[in-house]
């Protein structure tokens, strides 16, 4: 995910609980604040970026209205899983729920109920490295960034983020269990992003840090990947055939779940921040020079050919795209051209 790029970790645990309490603030322009995510509920998009803000569009092309947000930490990625469920999550272990296409939303986990579950799941283990690691969230208080997120449903879902924090809840964030235990990552690399596909569940992170359910997240095992620098997003193409990308432009292509891997040309090296699927499948990839780059057998090529300043995701819907970064969500055309 962009929030490397785009919105940084907190420096210290004090303001962002602050910020956990406080709503965000109703701005003049929200039209023109720095966004990170974006997503579809139903004929809706909504946006989520710095400082809190949440941003509905009820009609394509139409305002941009600001909705109430219950926090005012930074929100880096939304997802739904149909017309009126969804989750925006950020920094200070922020969770928000909406049930009514994202009119509303409501604060469900944050960095110190999450901590505390953490160390009553180690505790309740006999593994000394996660103990130390729920104890250290504890006392370092809520200042861990949730990063991605994904709804298998409306009450399923599974956030991700910042030194390997993982959580999931089976009732719309109701009740949340910790996932930590599940991942095989034993120094507690950021985890940027989560894709599924079926019974398929691929997070991606720091350090080439790559990890496999085949079983619907039951349990995981890390792959081993070509390159050791960050993956910041991913794509699942098929059942065994997935896509790393990040760091330098970097983007590498398994068509056997993850047993090789081939790099695929970019000629752009820099890095990728996010990527999108449009209505065919067709993978499309966001890089920090403001460009959209298409996925073929050939390798990546570049498909806007003007860029967009401080790129942070596009939202593919239909025919148009809406770009994100520090001027806003910018509606394009399938050139990347702006309207």
């Amino acid at each position: 995910m962009s929030w490397a790029l785009a919105a940084g970790l907190p420096a210290a645990a004090g303001p962002v609980a602050d910020a956990l309490e406080r709503p965000a603030l109703v701005l003049k322009n929200p039209r023109n604040a720095l966004v990170l995510s974006a997503a579809r509920a139903g004929q809706q998009r909504v946006v989520v970026g710095e400082r809190g803000v949440i941003l509905r569009q009820a009609e394509a092309r139409g305002p941009w209205q600001q909705v109430a947000s219950p926090v005012s930490t930074t929100l880096t990625t939304v997802r739904f899983a149909d017309d009126r469920h969804g989750v925006a999550v950020g920094h200070g272990g922020a969770v928000l729920v909406t049930r009514d296409g994202g009119q509303q939303w409501t604060l469900q986990l944050d960095g110190r109920r999450l901590a505390k579950l953490a160390l009553e799941a180690a505790q309740a283990g006999a593994d000394p490295v996660l103990l130390r690691d729920a104890e250290r969230l504890v006392a370092d208080g809520p200042d861990k960034p949730f990063l991605d997120a994904h709804m298998w449903d409306a009450q399923r879902l599974l956030v991700v983020g910042a030194y390997g924090i993982a959580m999931a809840s089976d009732n719309g964030g109701v009740h949340w269990t910790s996932w930590m235990g599940r991942l095989p990552n034993p120094r507690g690399n950021h985890l940027y992003a989560v894709r599924q596909r079926g019974e398929r569940v691929l997070i991606a992170g720091e350090q080439g840090l790559a990890l496999l359910s085949v079983d619907g997240g039951n349990s995981f095992k890390a792959l081993k990947t070509p390159y050791a620098g960050s993956w910041f997003t991913a794509e699942m193409l098929a059942d065994d055939v997935y896509v790393l990308a990040g760091l330098r432009g970097n983007v590498w292509m398994t068509r056997d779940g993850g047993g090789t891997w081939a790099q695929m040309a970019n000629p752009m090296p820099a890095s990728i921040v996010a990527s999108a699927r449009d209505a065919q499948g067709q993978a499309l990839f966001v890089n920090q020079a403001g460009f959209v780059l298409a996925l073929s057998e050939q390798g990546l090529r570049p498909v806007n050919k003007t860029a967009w300043p401080t790129p942070t995701g596009v939202l593919i819907d239909g025919s148009t795209w809406l770009a994100l970064g520090a001027q806003g969500p910018i509606e394009l055309n399938e050139q990347g051209e702006r309207f």
